[in-house]
């Protein structure tokens, strides 16, 4: 019997919960396990976070938050980065900023028909063609047909309202209370780093596992 696919939900340097979650599916050889992106920032140990994914992850996608520190590595510019950036790049080794350029975009299973990203995907274009800047980032579209932050365009509706698959998409980045499920999409960013959850969805069996956040790391 194949192993299970398994995908976990932003993480944000909240390495014990991470820790506490990986525990908690207590993975088998065979697993897959697929990080939707959002391992760094924000929480209490980013570097302890990217260690443990190198260890049990099969994919790490390219969240908004990786790509800003890549850019920022890359072009030396300071305007990429935020205040708590600095705290994060303390904790970062040599092998960690390797393993964020490794990261891809997404991660597709076609016997399973799913497709896991970090943010979304534009509904009007073909999924696998779209940019960091739209896949990383992407919470709402806008009346123009435009990817933009739910705080930028707070009337638009959330891309997955709109998105008619095949495949069916598992993804994270947009913070909420709970999973939010439509007929096509599944968001699992349950908000762990504000002191929600850290969320894991299991295929084949459809499964959700939790676990709580010890504190609230982020306001």
């Amino acid at each position: 019997m194949p192993g299970r696919l398994i995908a976990i939900g932003d993480i944000h340097g909240c390495h014990k919960e991470f820790a506490d979650l990986l525990e908690k599916l207590d993975l088998r050889k065979d697993d897959r396990l697929i990080l939707l992106g959002d391992l760094i920032n924000r929480g209490p140990d980013s570097g302890k976070v990217v260690e443990l994914a190198r260890e049990y992850a099969t994919a790490s996608l390219l969240g908004n938050h990786e790509l800003r520190h890549l850019n920022y590595r890359r072009t030396d510019d300071p305007t990429h980065l935020k205040k708590y950036d600095y705290a994060t790049m303390e904790q970062m080794r040599p092998k960690d900023w390797d393993y964020l350029e490794t990261m891809k975009l997404t991660y597709e299973d076609e016997t399973l028909g799913v497709v896991f990203v970090h943010a979304g995907f534009l509904p009007d274009r073909p999924w696998a063609k779209q940019p960091a800047r739209i896949v990383t980032r992407i919470q709402v579209v806008d009346p123009a047909g435009e990817p933009r932050k739910r705080s930028e365009a707070p009337e638009a509706p959330h891309w997955s309202e709109l998105w008619v698959g095949p495949p069916f998409v598992v993804y994270g980045h947009t913070p909420r209370p709970e999973v939010a499920r439509t007929k096509w999409t599944l968001g699992i960013d349950t908000a762990c780093v504000l002191g929600g959850c850290l969320t894991a969805y299991i295929l084949p069996e459809k499964r959700i596992v939790q676990v709580k956040a010890r504190e609230t790391y982020y306001k």
